[in-house]
């Protein structure tokens, strides 16, 4: 395999904590007012210790793979509680039934568990499983340039202070150099660090992940087109589809949403909070990553996300050849009906050998090639010919796509099925035949 430059995201990160927690303790040792007194040095260097260990299992934990069975009571009462909506969901990648929240990751390529995104720096997905992880990674990472801000602040105001002295009473060229490198790296790290910190809380106490808030903008964007247009918008082959406004199904309140994302449920306050700062703790487990508490503020029946009608597939056409074409053959041209039954089962025959792409709804773009100028929104003011990307590069507020998050938009937009009961009763059975055929042959 060739080598990719996100490959070193991993070192990079490695190094930038390296050039600012050792050598900038090297640099206090040199020049004034001297190391770090022994109370900071403790408290400074095990923070730096708290965040090494959290960044490393938020890179080396596995971010969660769906059980092949995990719908093996699809039957039974547990369908109401495995799933918001009507409907299972099927991912045609993975060929397996969807729980709720899993989205499928073009990078990781299979569907994680409350997916938040595919982060680049740890190479790894931000899920249900690794999240607690990863926002002890970025707490740490806050905390210890937080302290090392200050420190940098001392240096730098007493050189200022001594600025009419002698050269040589302060530090070299070299030296003030490097804390100059140290005071800017660290304060931008520091800036975009805690905007991500800020962010992550905020999912975290919402119960509202990075992807889940990208749909609550985009389902926002959808009912004010609607509300223009009389409630309907334009679906598949011409259908209206009505368009309400739905209450967000996750959000259980404050402290339930942090212990859900955290992953402890300890019937004690105290010990709760503290396990979420051990970067020991253990992940949460994939049976809390299948089934999600939801609030009563709209009827079980509907689905998250919300309907968007630019992105459904194609209704499935049935008819039969035998009932389809009504004629009384007492009143004759027996000939002219022979005929268009002829022409049906053609067309039925057509039809059966090109099923699966009649159902798919043809991508957006193609449907639209100037772009997604026929569908506008408060996001997306765009001309005929402006965005060749279609509708499916509708970005949010901050300019984001779900592409950017590394979902699989073909196969969250476009091949993706909500299943009838049955339907998927039945495909689970094949995976079932299929798994148990291949281990009989491994067997032997």
């Amino acid at each position: 395999m060739g080598f990719a430059i996100n490959q070193l995201a991993v070192p990079a990160v490695l190094c930038l904590i390296f050039f600012l927690s050792f050598s900038s303790q090297y640099l206090f040792l040199h020049t004034l007012p001297g190391a770090l007194r022994k109370q900071e040095a403790i408290i400074f260097n095990a923070l730096i210790a708290l965040l090494l260990v959290s960044y490393y299992r938020a890179v080396l934990t596995d971010p969660g793979r769906i059980p092949v069975d995990w719908f093996s009571n699809v039957d039974g009462d547990s369908v109401v509680e495995a799933k918001v909506g009507p409907k299972p969901r099927w991912c045609r990648r993975c060929q397996a039934p969807k729980p709720p929240r899993a989205h499928h990751c073009k990078i990781c390529e299979r569907c994680i568990p409350k997916m938040d995104h595919h982060c680049p720096w740890t190479m790894n997905c931000v899920s249900h499983i690794t999240f607690p992880h990863f926002i002890r990674f970025i707490t740490y990472a806050v905390s210890a340039m937080v302290c090392l801000e200050y420190f940098l602040y001392t240096q730098i105001a007493l050189v200022w202070d001594e600025r009419h002295m002698p050269s040589y009473y302060g530090p070299t060229g070299w030296q003030l150099a490097h804390i100059f490198i140290l005071m800017v790296t660290n304060t931008i790290t520091l800036f975009m660090l805690t905007i991500l910190w800020i962010r992550s809380v905020w999912c975290l106490v919402a119960n509202t992940f990075t992807i889940e808030g990208w749909e609550i903008e985009r389902h926002d964007a959808l009912v004010r087109r609607a509300r223009v247009l009389g409630g309907f918008l334009d679906g598949p082959d011409g259908t209206r589809v009505r368009v309400a406004r739905q209450e967000y199904p996750y959000d259980i309140g404050l402290w339930q949403n942090a212990v859900q994302g955290m992953g402890n449920s300890n019937a004690s306050l105290r010990p709760s909070i503290l396990a979420w700062f051990w970067p020991f703790s253990a992940s949460p487990s994939m049976a809390s990553a299948i089934k999600y508490e939801v609030n009563d503020f709209e009827s079980p029946g509907l689905a998250w996300p919300p309907p968007d009608p630019d992105r459904m597939p194609r209704p499935e056409r049935r008819f039969d050849p035998n009932n389809a074409f009504m004629y009384d053959p007492n009143r004759g041209h027996l000939t002219e009906m022979e005929a268009f039954r002829l022409r049906q089962l053609e067309d039925l025959k057509r039809f059966n050998q090109n099923e699966s792409s009649l159902r798919k709804r043809q991508i957006f773009h193609k449907r639209y090639p100037n772009g997604s100028s026929n569908a506008p929104d408060d996001n997306n003011k765009a001309t005929p010919g402006a965005n060749e990307d279609g509708e499916e590069a509708w970005r949010n507020s901050e300019g984001e796509r779900l592409a950017d998050f590394g979902v699989d938009e073909e196969v969250e937009f476009y091949d993706e099925e909500d299943l009838p009961l049955a339907e998927l009763m039945r495909r689970r059975q094949a995976l079932k035949s299929q798994h148990l055929e291949e281990t009989t042959h491994s067997s032997f």
